[in-house]
Parts: C-alpha cells; structure tokens; sequence
C-alpha cells in the first residue's frame, strides 16, 4: 500500500503534496518551506499530548556520510519542544561502527575495501552494523526529558503486527527479534541538551552474504577498552513474511508513528493523523541545511572514523632467522594513539645478541608517527623478517668463501 493509497495525501504542514517513497522529485521551493516552517520555539512548560505534533521525515539520500550528517544536524539545530521527528533513511552499501568502537576489531576491512563499503563512525554508542538499501534506518528525536526508547521500538512491532500479523518482541538488550531469537532490528541513542535521539535499524531485504563477510574479524592480538559488539542471529523480515518491502514498512512504521500519541502509547487513530505534521520529503543539502556540508565533511574524515578510535595495542609474535642460522621467536607491539602508531617494541630471547638489531631498532623507530591500518603490522613483519633472511644469508656466504680459502 502506497502513501497515497493510504489516506490520499501527505500533510506538509498546512498544505497538501501527493507523493511516494521512491518519487523524490521536489522543487527547490518546496523543500526549503518544508524545512523552515518548523523551527519555531516554544517553551517546555504546557507540552502535553494536544500540543505536540508529529512528522515523519524521508531523507532523499542513500549516502552515509550525508545521512548521518542530517541527523547530527537535526539533533543540533532542531527545536523539537513541540514537534517530535521520525527520520527514515536508507544507505548504499556501508558498514557503520559506534562512536567507541574498533574499526580494526569489528570488521574486516580487506573486504570492505574490496568491494568498496565506505566505513563511518555514527555519533552514537552501540556496536557495529551493516548498511545497504535493504536496510531501513529510523531516528526518533525527541526533547532529552522525552527520551523512550521502549515506546520508539514498540511502534516498530506494533506496526509490524497491524500491517502483517508479525509477532516480533523487544528483548533485554532492546533488539527487536522474531521467531524468538532472529535480530532483525539494532538500536543506539545519543543524548544531550537540550535534544536527544534514538536509532535502530531494520533488516528487511538486506545482502546477509556481505553482511556476514564485512563483519568478519580478521585482525588479532588487539587489547582495547573500546566497545564489542554482540554477535547474534539475524533475519531479513522478508524471510519471516515475503509481502514485507522497504516500501510498506515506511507505510506501517510512519502512520504507526503518526497514529500514537505522543507522551502514552496509545492509540489515536485517523483523527489523531490528521492533527500531525504528516510525511516529508527531505532534501539534506547545504542550501535547505545551512552548515551540513561541514558535518559531511567531518563525517568522511579520517580524523573522525579512524583517529577517534580508543587507544590499543596490537600484538603479534613471528619468527625470523638469525645471522647464526637458528630461527627466533619475537613478539611485536605496536602502541595506537589517535589512529597513529606512537610506541613500537620487539621483546628479544636473552640468548640473543641486541647488538645483531641494533639496525632493526634504528627501522622500527622510523615508523613512529605513520597511520595505522590493517597492513602496518603485516608490513613490518616482512620487512624485518627479509632484512635478517638477507643477514643471515650473507653471513653463511662468507663462512663459506673462508671455508673455501683454507682448502
């Protein structure tokens, strides 16, 4: 069932657009009176049921970087005393990680590089998730004091429900599962002042080959303080009910959304809709959002997605020849800062003469301040590993030139 099937219109505030989820067609002028015409103040005293109004905003984009970036600025730049906001969203394929996590621990970033999945940090806490348009994104904000994540994610279920009969539960870590263990739903909030939001995801027709691939562990030997994510059997809701598409459940979710109340979840049926806001289409670029170009830009950054990283260390232990012949077992540790490597060290057995790496020492010191990805240690360990091989090959060439001479 379309929007328009729904109820005939989509309400813009006291005007009227026909539309659907996948016509995103609008006018510069359109747009701009749709983002303007909320930003009005109201004070938090007398905000109840009758005075707050509801809107569901549809982002036009598909790219992470901006997506996100729309969101912060909402969160930053909205008054939403009066006026509370369902976002829905949808990114090309990406894999997105919590504000506090590991991108090196959570997933395996060779193969999102082979495939080209860009890797963001969110602002949010929470663990790691992939992304691609079979995944429906949603971001309830609300003033702090507003804050419910439970309300937020029982409208997902009992829309699910009204629309298909589908039983989902939210469990105790907030996950909204299926079948009574399949996550098809994640969630994380961020909560400020004076604003907050919660967000989850909805697997709906998602790539779960990608999925399982991206968020492979490949890197060992880390030790964080960082945030883990919880690995749990997942879902595509297509799987439990093949009528469900991205384009219904924008339906089921947003009338769902706009049908309860806003403080009580209680139902308030058709007359309660036409008080709200309605469905918007939104336009996230710098001409309707002063200023999201610049949260764009930090969102793509290095300094954000890998320099805010939680300081760790990586360890791997590998064996190199000796110039004596014999083969040494070292441990090598690297010291991340900031995405940087700040302190390289090489443990050496006792029966090892330092004074033979010296030079190794002297190249280990050399590559204090480099980034950090997937490949330094890798890198490193070759290099030394060759340096001493060609050592020790060197030296067994000239015992054998003095062997030679005596004869």
């Amino acid at each position: 069932m379309s929007l328009i099937n729904k109820c005939g219109r989509i309400i813009l505030g006291k005007g009227v657009l026909c539309s659907r989820w996948n016509n995103f067609e609008r006018t510069k002028f359109q747009i701009k009176w749709v983002s303007s015409s909320f930003n009005v103040n109201h004070g938090q005293n007398g905000s109840n049921n009758d005075t707050i109004r509801k809107s569901v905003f549809i982002s036009q984009s598909t790219d992470v970087f901006t997506n996100l970036a729309l969101e912060d600025w909402l969160y930053r730049n909205f008054d939403f005393t009066n006026h509370h906001i369902l976002l829905l969203w949808r990114n090309d394929p990406c894999m997105v990680i919590g504000r506090h996590q590991n991108p090196w621990l959570e997933c395996n970033t060779g193969i999102t590089e082979k495939h080209n999945i860009p890797l963001v940090r969110r602002n949010s806490g929470g663990g790691t998730v992939y992304h691609d348009n079979g995944n429906l994104n949603l971001s309830f904000f609300t003033p702090k004091q507003r804050y419910n994540r439970r309300y937020n994610l029982d409208i997902i279920t009992r829309a699910l429900y009204r629309e298909w009969g589908l039983k989902a539960v939210v469990n105790e870590r907030d996950d909204i599962v299926v079948e009574g263990q399949y996550k098809v739903s994640g969630t994380a909030a961020k909560l400020g002042r004076p604003n907050a939001y919660h967000h989850c995801t909805l697997l709906v027709a998602a790539n779960k080959t990608l999925l399982s691939l991206s968020l492979q562990k490949k890197e060992t030997g880390i030790k964080t303080n960082a945030t883990t994510s919880l690995r749990s059997p997942i879902k595509n809701l297509t799987e439990v009910n093949s009528e469900i598409t991205i384009d219904k459940l924008v339906n089921a979710v947003g009338w769902e959304y706009l049908r309860t109340k806003p403080l009580v979840l209680e139902d308030g049926g058709s007359d309660h809709i036409q008080e709200q806001k309605g469905f918007q289409m939104i336009n996230p670029t710098e001409d309707w959002y002063p200023g999201i170009d610049k949260l764009r830009e930090q969102f793509s950054s290095w300094e954000w997605t890998y320099g805010r990283t939680p300081d760790f260390t990586v360890t791997k232990t590998f064996d190199v020849p000796a110039p004596n012949g014999n083969l040494y077992r070292l441990d090598l540790t690297l010291e991340i800062q900031k995405g940087i490597v700040e302190e390289i060290r090489m443990s050496l057995p006792a029966n090892l003469a330092s004074s033979d790496y010296n030079q190794n020492t002297n190249l280990l010191n050399n590559l204090r301040g480099m980034k950090y990805d997937s490949d330094v240690m890798d890198n490193i360990i070759a290099l030394i590993s060759c340096k001493n091989y060609a050592e020790s090959m060197s030296q067994n060439k000239k015992k054998t030139n003095m062997v030679g001479g005596t004869q």
